[in-house]
């Protein structure tokens, strides 16, 4: 590709390091590549269990929209220190919040709610890796990866009604409802009840299932059986997910299917695999 093609391109045309150079001025994040193009966002506070400040809401926003256009297979979200996922926000700053004016709370709450958004928009495959509590906006956070990895120390809380605020916070209704059923997600919602890891594994609230202390490198193990497809048909495939799981139309879930499947044909390695796989056993 020429120079001409691709000098105004500043932001998909960035190195990995680049990327990771600017996000790690964070200061309630931390960012590793584990393995080439795998990449693990930590939420950073584990002397607090990783709980949630203002602060972080601004960072995971920023964070997801410096990711969108960064070469990566697979991002990864963990809580540092192995005990905790996130446990919510940290209720130390509930002074900030009855400080803030109508209009500086909404920016708040808007710009929490770009980072579930940012994640969920990611192109490539988003795993939550949970050890410990996921509870709260913890649980939201989780929710708003693709695949949740669990291990037996996880346990999952959409704990909100036992402080007196509701579940609609950071997609966390919508998401729940999605992944367990409207029954379900109404008694989490309205009794606030920690579901631990096995219950968790068994109404899908967790996809797979590990041994203790062993959800992120389980996480890493499948990012990179990811990581051996096709780079494009992954993305293709993440956009055809995301988009038909928000479809009410099986016309419309048609035309993203057709769409991203003709893209991805036009891929020269793509349009090699028919013949790459003829004489191979199914």
């Amino acid at each position: 590709m020429s120079t001409a093609t691709t000098r105004w391109n500043r932001v998909s045309r960035r190195p990995l390091a680049d990327v990771l150079d600017e996000l790690g001025t964070a200061r309630t994040l931390a960012f590793a590549e584990l393995r080439p193009g795998i990449v693990v966002m930590s939420v950073n506070r584990p002397d607090r269990g990783n709980s949630q400040t203002v602060e972080m809401f601004g960072e995971i926003a920023w964070a997801t929209a410096t990711l969108r256009n960064a070469p990566l297979r697979a991002l990864i979200v963990t809580g540092a220190g192995g005990k905790a996922f996130c446990t919510g926000f940290d209720l130390d700053e509930v002074d900030v919040l009855t400080r803030m004016s109508v209009s500086d709370f909404t920016d708040l709450v808007e710009t929490a709610a770009s980072g579930s958004t940012g994640l969920r928009a990611l192109p490539y495959p988003v795993i939550a890796a949970v050890s410990g509590p996921a509870a709260g906006g913890g649980l939201s956070l989780a929710l708003a990866a693709d695949i949740r990895v669990a291990d037996q120390t996880a346990s999952f809380s959409a704990g909100f009604v036992r402080v007196g605020l509701s579940i609609g916070e950071l997609g966390t209704s919508w998401n729940l409802v999605r992944l367990i059923g409207p029954g379900r997600a109404a008694e989490l919602a309205f009794t606030g009840r920690t579901v631990r890891a096995a219950e968790a594994h068994r109404i899908g609230l967790a996809d797979l299932l590990t041994e203790t202390g062993s959800a992120l490198d389980a996480a890493i193990e499948l990012a990179e059986t990811i990581a051996d497809n096709s780079d494009d048909g992954v993305r293709s495939t993440k956009n055809a997910l995301v988009r038909n799981f928000e479809n009410t139309s099986l016309r419309s879930a048609l035309e993203v299917d057709t769409r991203g499947q003709a893209l991805v044909m036009q891929v020269p390695t793509t349009r090699r695999a028919p013949a790459d796989l003829e004489g191979t056993a199914p």
